[in-house]
């Protein structure tokens, strides 16, 4: 199926070329060998170990290179793993430019982890200004981690803006797109060397399954993300990637249905008295709208944030009110979540510098599932009256 003439919602059932060409079947098999025979001593089939390549994930992985715009596609067995692969890229005492907002999990993998084990230095930056990423640009810098829209604060990055800093000073760049997916915003079309995914969210679709994605622009930077999985083995298991592959193929109708019920609650939202203030970028309000609208083409994401006036006791009030939003971590599911940043997604982060992200005690994300409207909005706003 060519990629150029046909829509993305048909793309997302088809890329790939997932029919299994040994049997016809239209979802490809699960195979749980972790070996594979040779056909005589020198003579390797094209699946030797698990760990290096496995049928089932191979064909989850051409999906996904396909619905990226990619060349190839690695797996892993959880988002954080695959972040933790485009590191392994790096040399020990590697400088990496990232986000000043972005998902508590990366910062802890990055500040707790990678600056002890690796001798990495990372600089925080506010991506939303261009010019303050070039001006952290240092001789040592080997990567730009961009993360658009940001977790939780859904500031929107200029991709094309940021590639061009990058590619100035021979600088890779990596975008986690798993808030936007490649239905809204394909990373690797606009010039970012890796795109990443956790897989565990919206590609799965269902709080059923753990798992990360990267992928590349350039076959070469393949071969070297390849090498380095299967040195420190940190693979998606042939069960999980059936799971994923399973839930891409209602990706583009179930986010459509994210969105729109996403943009309806963050309106109805910025009009309610005990609302502070409204985090989504497919509001007028929202600083970097514009840009959202030329980069996220079709849609804005699934998920909302606000401050809710009160004290700490008004945020747990709300919360523990709510009947079909669920309070719970992670996001990008089927059913809707809610949870408070920070003593959830981004509690590993201290508090002096959550507020320098600019985190507040009372703020909360929403992940809007594919409920139906009413339901969300009436469950919103029982929650919201005060006690």
């Amino acid at each position: 199926m060519s990629a150029k003439t046909s829509q993305f919602a048909t793309r997302v059932i088809h890329a790939g070329q997932t029919t299994d060409a040994a049997t016809g079947a239209v979802m490809p098999p699960i195979v749980t060998s972790t070996t594979f025979e040779w056909e005589a001593l020198g003579q390797p089939r094209e699946h030797i170990y698990t760990r290096s390549s496995n049928p089932t994930r191979d064909a989850l992985e051409r999906c996904v290179a396909e619905l990226e715009s990619g060349v190839r596609g690695l797996a892993y067995a959880s988002g954080q793993a695959a972040t933790a692969g485009v590191l392994d890229l790096l040399d020990a005492g590697s400088h990496v430019i990232a986000p000043l907002d972005f998902y508590g999990g990366t910062r802890r993998l990055f500040d707790q982890v990678r600056r002890r084990t690796s001798a990495l230095d990372f600089s925080w930056v506010d991506m939303t200004d261009p010019a303050a990423v070039a001006a952290a640009v240092r001789p040592a810098t080997k990567l730009i981690w961009i993360e658009t829209p940001t977790n939780p604060l859904l500031k929107v990055t200029d991709l094309a803006a940021i590639v061009a800093i990058a590619r100035q000073h021979k600088v890779l760049t990596c975008a986690d797109n798993t808030f936007a997916t490649p239905c809204y915003q394909r990373p690797l079309e606009l010039g970012v060397d890796i795109v990443m995914h956790s897989a565990t969210k919206y590609f799965g679709g269902h709080s059923d399954v753990l798992g990360g994605i990267n992928v590349v622009a350039d076959a070469e930077l393949g071969k070297q993300l390849h090498m380095v999985r299967s040195a420190s083995g940190g693979v998606l298991g042939p069960f999980d990637a059936y799971l994923v592959l399973r839930g891409i193929k209602t990706l583009a109708l179930r986010m459509e249905r994210h969105c729109a019920n996403a943009l309806a609650v963050a309106q109805y939202l910025e009009k309610h008295p005990r609302v502070a203030r409204v985090y989504y970028p497919g509001l007028p309000a929202h600083p970097q709208h514009a840009l959202a609208k030329r980069q996220m083409a079709g849609g804005f994401g699934g998920i909302v944030c606000f401050e809710i006036q009160g004290d700490a006791g008004a945020i747990g009030g709300f919360m523990n009110r709510l009947q079909v939003f669920t309070v719970a971590e992670s996001l990008g599911a089927v059913e809707s979540l809610v949870g408070q940043p920070a003593t959830m997604s981004h509690s590993s982060v201290p508090a002096d510098e959550r507020r320098k992200m600019g985190i507040a005690d009372n703020l909360v994300r929403l992940s809007v599932g594919i409920e139906g409207l009413d339901d969300l909005l009436a469950d919103l706003d029982q929650a919201l009256q005060s006690p």
